[in-house]
């Protein structure tokens, strides 16, 4: 029997390394420099949209739709930071990046409803997604940087979560027994 590989530990581990990234950028501990912005490029996006790719072939919605979404809303976000950098139309604004972060919280919201059906894990990263995306955005609205900071800490947890998963069930599926819990 041929047995497929789990893409969801390289899903995870791709959002979670580039979350914690770049919320240490957001908490205050790094500027942000081409090292998050290629990770953001190629671990956080083109390694989810092929977890998610994967996943669309293991007949699993709910992991296709979350990491190639989450793979796309990276490399949308590099996009707007790079595009705007480089001037390819009108600049993104405050207000602007507000409604984008509000949409992508909004997106989450209905994901974290989609993991009271899983485990713990995967309802401790959506929800801590959720709230950062909340925090991200109304900091943008507001102008006001402590929400950012607050957000970046938030961010860092989330990171770390993901993290967290997708050593989770490396590690079970290798030593085929439950190493960490779920």
């Amino acid at each position: 029997m041929n047995k497929k590989a789990n893409p969801a530990p390289l899903g995870l581990m791709g959002f979670g390394m580039t979350t914690v990234l770049l919320n240490l950028h957001n908490a205050g501990f790094l500027k942000l420099s081409v090292v998050i912005i290629s990770m953001g490029i190629f671990y956080g996006g083109l390694a989810q949209v092929i977890a998610g790719i994967m996943e669309f072939k293991n007949e699993n919605t709910f992991g296709a739709l979350a990491f190639t979404s989450y793979g796309l809303f990276w490399l949308s976000l590099v996009g707007i930071w790079t595009l705007n950098g480089i001037n390819m139309g009108p600049l993104a604004d405050a207000k602007s990046v507000a409604w984008y972060l509000l949409l992508w919280g909004i997106f989450t919201l209905y994901m974290f409803i989609g993991t009271l059906k899983q485990n713990k894990t995967n309802q401790v990263i959506f929800g801590s997604l959720t709230i950062l995306f909340f925090l991200l955005a109304a900091g943008d609205f507001t102008g006001i940087s402590v929400i950012k900071t607050i957000a970046g800490y938030e961010g860092i947890f989330c990171g770390f979560s993901a993290i967290y998963g997708a050593m989770a069930q490396t590690l079970n599926e290798v030593y085929n027994k439950k190493v960490l819990p779920l």
